[in-house]
């Protein structure tokens, strides 16, 4: 995993140290090795901060060069079927000079041209310079675990790893997206090709983009898809996709233990986690798994059922405990954050970062099991639901909908469930988690809600007639890309930590969406079924199943008394919060009474010191 920013230009570039300044800016992604390019004629330069995981020898360094075709890459990320690619293009006669994925990208972008991404299994955000042809290609990978920002503006395209390594040039304009602070506060991310900041862009996950400096036209196209559904093919029996699924996932693990660092497992005791560490002891001689516990009870507290199976499956097992006085995490997790996201987690997941990184350079974890095999409780909700209300006449949905939106008070359970209500269920989907609703955001802004956040949730859901398939799909684009995986990538990397997840397999992604029928993911009653039939049959007897935690951590509470509480108001309660002051009180209070409001919190905490940390304007 490395760090990646590069310019493109029709014309020389004249202010050209700020490409260096960003490069080391991604230095936690990259701490191994360094480089930078330009092209002869200054319209061209490419910037990389490496983390040697494949060979370590200087033949790994880049910006790498393919000199006969005159191409220039620089790569972040991992090709896990490198090796096959590699024999591919031997046999059309090409040679190697390493032993590193980077170098099988140029030769496959010479063999087969652009459409050769769609031949990659792996994680990636790469870019390739073609100089006979004066035009640069992108691409990120299918669900989006590695990041890719861009600014096209003034005949050129910027593009980084992350948002801080174009923000080093002191001439970019920097001011907030409204859009983007609308999808925040209502979704806890921006969704899509959004930013936070106005005149940024995403490259959206499974997209390639190319930027042609002849004529200066930008084009972006998705190159995968959602596999069609072949689910009801009588001929797949239960224990056949039982099978399958097994051997699936315990060929992802082997690929994605290849390196020439040592691999761990973080191992939360849950079922994805769980499985990633019984497949790994397969492959290896000894696998190191690692987990971490909160005080405050039982609920936060993951080493015993993580103990549970590092024992029954004889790994070295690592724990770590965390306090309440990780609040001084914030300003750096502000930070690293550069787009920021509402998702309290990210305190766990750095703190295990930390741990792991003092034994491993890359760790497996089980990111993608909820997503692809059904494993949130709101997919339970949503098919009751349907059962219970969807057959209830339209107009009349409606009115119940209207009547919980008006008469409840906003953040109630009963109101969220009755506004589901007012929902086409034969081709539509629910907005069941959210932050702040329109109205809580015209509070927060003292102005008008735009309702943008509504509006881009219900025209990003799938087109496909299964519910199921709907919701979760939509979790993987949604929640997975700009949430879960965002987490994952920025608080591993500020330990230069990579964390792989087999779950995504683009095997897996195929079966999951594509021949396991939805009945084997989740039902009304039932999630992960699947998965759960795999976990009893490798796990030990007494493995629970059912549970189901998220790698949280006790933040209601911390919020309520002590430090944490006394660096919320510290940083919400200042005049210099863009906040409106009479709503942060409303929510304190609305807290202390017993209202579950720690993530909203936390949501305007993480803005207020990633604004103030990178000098953006409220207005």
């Amino acid at each position: 995993m490395c760090g990646i920013v590069g310019i493109v230009s029709q014309k020389p570039v004249k202010h050209r140290e700020w490409l260096d300044a960003g490069r080391d800016g991604l230095q936690h992604r990259g701490p191994d090795d360094a480089g930078t390019w330009w092209s002869e004629d200054l319209r061209v330069g490419l910037a990389h901060r490496r983390l040697a995981i494949m060979d370590l020898s200087s033949d790994g360094h880049q910006p790498m060069h393919f000199p006969e075709k005159r191409l220039t890459v620089i790569f972040n990320g991992e090709i896990y079927n490198f090796r096959e690619l590699r024999k591919e293009l031997s046999v059309k006669g090409y040679s190697f000079h390493s032993q590193s994925d980077t170098e099988v990208l140029l030769a496959a972008f010479d063999c087969w041209g652009e459409s050769f991404v769609s031949r990659l299994n792996g994680m990636f955000a790469f870019a390739i310079f073609d100089d006979v042809r004066q035009k640069i290609f992108l691409a990120r990978d299918r669900t989006g675990e590695k990041p890719l920002f861009y600014r096209a503006a003034n005949d050129e395209l910027r593009f980084a790893s992350e948002l801080k390594a174009l923000l080093a040039d002191p001439l970019v304009p920097r001011s907030l997206n409204p859009d983007g602070l609308d999808t925040y506060l209502g979704l806890g991310f921006a969704p899509g090709d959004l930013c936070i900041l106005e005149g940024f862009n995403k490259l959206p996950p499974a997209h390639q983009l190319s930027f042609d400096l002849k004529s200066g036209n930008l084009e972006i196209k998705r190159y995968w898809d959602f596999p069609k559904s072949n689910a009801q093919v009588p001929s797949l029996t239960k224990d056949m996709l039982l099978c399958e699924l097994e051997t699936l996932l315990s060929e992802a693990v082997q690929r994605q233990m290849v390196a020439d660092v040592p691999v761990g497992v973080l191992l939360s005791g849950g079922v994805d986690s769980s499985l990633i560490a019984a497949m790994a002891v397969r492959h290896a001689s000894e696998v190191r798994t690692f987990t971490i516990g909160f005080p405050g009870g039982n609920r936060y507290d993951e080493r015993p059922h993580a103990k549970l199976v590092a024992d029954f499956l004889g790994t070295r097992h690592h724990e770590l405990m965390a306090e309440p006085t990780t609040v001084e995490l914030f300003p750096e997790l502000a930070r690293q954050f550069d787009e920021p996201i509402v998702d309290s987690s990210m305190i766990p997941t750095y703190l295990v970062s930390k741990l792991v990184r003092q034994h491993c350079t890359v760790a497996l974890g089980g990111d993608g099991g909820d997503e692809l095999f059904g494993g949130y409780p709101r997919y339970n909700r949503l098919i009751r639901i349907q059962k219970q209300l969807g057959p209830l006449p339209l107009p009349l949905r409606k009115i119940i909908s209207a009547g919980a939106t008006h008469l409840l008070p906003a953040g109630t359970w009963g109101r969220t469930y009755l506004q589901t209500l007012d929902v086409n269920w034969t081709s539509g989907l629910p907005q069941i988690a959210t932050y702040f609703d329109t109205q809580w955001r015209a509070k927060l802004l003292n102005r008008a809600g735009t309702g943008v956040a509504e509006r881009l949730y219900s025209q990003r859901v799938p087109n496909h007639p299964d519910l199921l398939q709907r919701a979760t799909r939509m979790d993987f684009t949604h929640f997975l890309a700009e949430d879960v995986l965002v987490k994952v990538d920025r608080a591993s990397m500020m330990h230069a930590l990579e964390v792989r997840a087999p779950m995504l397999d683009v095997n897996l992604l195929e079966f999951a969406f594509g021949r396991l029928p939805v009945n084997m993911r989740a039902t009304a009653t039932g999630r992960k079924i699947i998965l759960k039939e795999l976990a009893q049959k490798l796990l030990p007897p007494e493995f629970n199943t059912v549970r189901k935690q998220g790698f949280s951590i006790p933040l209601d509470s911390w919020v309520r008394t002590g430090a944490f509480r006394k660096s919320f108001e510290e940083v919400l309660l200042d005049e210099s919060c863009m906040f409106q002051q009479d709503a942060v009180k409303q929510l304190f209070r609305l807290h202390d009474r017993g209202k579950s409001h720690g993530e909203r919190l936390f949501a305007l905490m993480l803005f207020e010191l990633w604004r103030k940390a990178y000098g953006i304007s409220p207005e």
